[in-house]
């Protein structure tokens, strides 16, 4: 079974930028769509960015309202990994963020990782 691997979360001030990635142990085409979602304290897990993985249809992306124009989803199909450019960021994107895969819905998470976004 392919895992997931986030990295580069960590503290970071209001209008800053971070990248996470998520580095998966196979072949990134195993999952028709891969994503990110974030749980912020205290409330529900929520989609961020997903993009498809698909050998026919990739690339495809779709994005949170409240992260649209902020932040950028891509995928390193050589280096299986998928990226996510986080920019502007504010105190209301910090959250634990995980990176997920899966067929038409996500069923294979990583382990998350935080970032926390300073007023």
């Amino acid at each position: 079974q392919v895992q997931l691997v986030e990295s580069g979360g960590g503290l970071v001030q209001a209008g800053g930028s971070l990248r996470l990635s998520c580095a998966a142990s196979g072949s990134i085409f195993t999952f028709n769509v891969m994503g990110w979602y974030r749980q912020p304290p205290g409330k529900q897990r929520e989609m961020v960015a997903v993009i498809t993985s698909g050998i026919i249809s990739g690339g495809l992306t779709t994005y949170a309202d409240s992260v649209k124009g902020r932040f950028t989803i891509s995928r390193d199909n050589a280096k299986n990994t998928v990226y996510l450019q986080m920019t502007s960021l504010k105190p209301e994107d910090t959250a634990v963020y995980y990176c997920g895969g899966g067929g038409a819905d996500l069923d294979t998470w990583g382990k998350g990782i935080l970032v926390t976004v300073s007023s």
